[in-house]
């Protein structure tokens, strides 16, 4: 079976800061892999690399077995179509309505795109009557919600969450997770999710990685999480300030 994506000694430096330091990652199709590690890690760069919104130094990512570090133009923006990207604030546009933001990357007509928006947004258990708000009339989970519809709206067949439950209640990201989960299974999704919450990755994740100093130190499912033998996963499991892990410089 060919990986859905495939990293290969990724490399990126900013200047005398070497931030990924040969990453080899494989994501096969339909996983849900969520990568943890610490602040400062380089998990959003990560990201970022494999978006395209950063060119790395050496190494190579492929997606569906092709080659994308070096696209340009044309050929990077299709590359993009096949991502569903949440990111951590939810970066929405203030100035459209949630419908506008909802159907953004959407084609065809307005009342077409608002019809799609409002489906999505029933599939994040919201409500019609929220698409025509403007983010500032949303609450904290409710953004998240909206960004989520927005996400999965062009139906992606990769979704990236990049610290999706951060600044939520617990209640709130409990939902956000269960959405998560169920949006990646009910429309076969390969999904990778980065964060420092242990009790979402317990609820989205398939597999597991931990990057730390630059590299995946460890990967396994799931269920090995809580006996994972590496005691630089074990002390960020248990939140220890005993281990290998040291204080990240601010």
């Amino acid at each position: 079976m060919t990986a859905k994506i495939q990293l290969t000694g990724v490399a990126k430096r900013f200047g005398s800061r070497q931030v990924l330091a040969g990453v080899d990652l494989v994501v096969q199709p339909g996983t849900s892999l969520v990568i943890i590690g610490g602040s400062g890690t380089g998990k959003s760069v990560l990201l970022k690399c494999l978006l395209g919104l950063i060119a790395i130094d050496a190494g190579s990512i492929r997606v569906d077995g092709g080659e994308v570090s070096g696209l340009r133009g044309a050929a990077l923006a299709a590359h993009r179509t096949r991502i569903g990207m949440l990111f951590q604030g939810g970066a929405l546009f203030d100035s459209l309505s949630v419908w506008r933001n909802v159907s953004f990357a959407l084609d065809g007509s307005a009342a077409n795109r608002r019809a799609a928006a409002i489906d999505n947004l029933a599939r994040v258990g919201l409500a019609s009557d929220v698409a025509d708000l403007r983010p500032a009339q949303l609450s904290g989970g409710m953004l998240k919600r909206v960004a989520l519809a927005r996400a999965i709206a062009a139906r992606p067949p990769i979704l990236f969450f990049d610290e999706p439950t951060t600044g939520l209640d617990p209640i709130s990201a409990a939902r956000i997770n269960g959405l998560i989960r169920t949006l990646v299974q009910e429309l076969k999704i390969t999904a990778i999710t980065i964060t420092h919450d242990i009790a979402s990755a317990r609820v989205i994740a398939d597999r597991v990685a931990m990057l730390h100093e630059g590299t995946i130190i460890w990967h396994e499912p799931l269920a090995a999480l809580d006996n994972s033998g590496n005691d630089y996963v074990r002390q960020f499991v248990s939140g220890s300030a005993d281990g290998p892990i040291g204080v990240v410089a601010a």
